[in-house]
């Protein structure tokens, strides 16, 4: 995945009305109007979020007779888990060498004391 697109679906994951609306879609395809229920905000304002998910590949709009159902697009989520997973081993690795280290200064400072 290209830094770019990752940088797009980490700003898109970055609102929490955008994250409510990922986990509403992970239950199935949904229309504007039945994204926008829970929230106490217009139609509208749901669709500016639907925009920032599409540009980044998180979701897909089809046409269907007047409806433009949206569908969860799994890739590129399972591309930042993919990058986030690959930092988080190099960090958990860091630590446990860093733990290590730690513990061996303070065995070498007990027997010196």
């Amino acid at each position: 995945m290209v830094e770019d697109e990752l940088s797009l679906v980490f700003a898109a994951l970055a609102d929490p009305t955008r994250r409510a609306i990922l986990e509403r879609l992970a239950d199935g395809d949904a229309t504007v109007q039945q994204l926008a229920e829970p929230f106490a905000m217009s139609q509208q304002a749901v669709s500016k979020h639907l925009k920032v998910l599409e540009r980044a590949r998180l979701i897909s709009r089809s046409r269907s007779a007047q409806a433009r159902p949206c569908a969860l697009d799994g890739e590129r989520l399972e591309a930042a888990v993919s990058w986030i997973e690959r930092h988080r081993q190099v960090w958990a690795e860091r630590h446990d060498r860093l733990e290590a280290h730690l513990e061996r200064l303070n065995k070498a400072r007990g027997a010196t004391a």
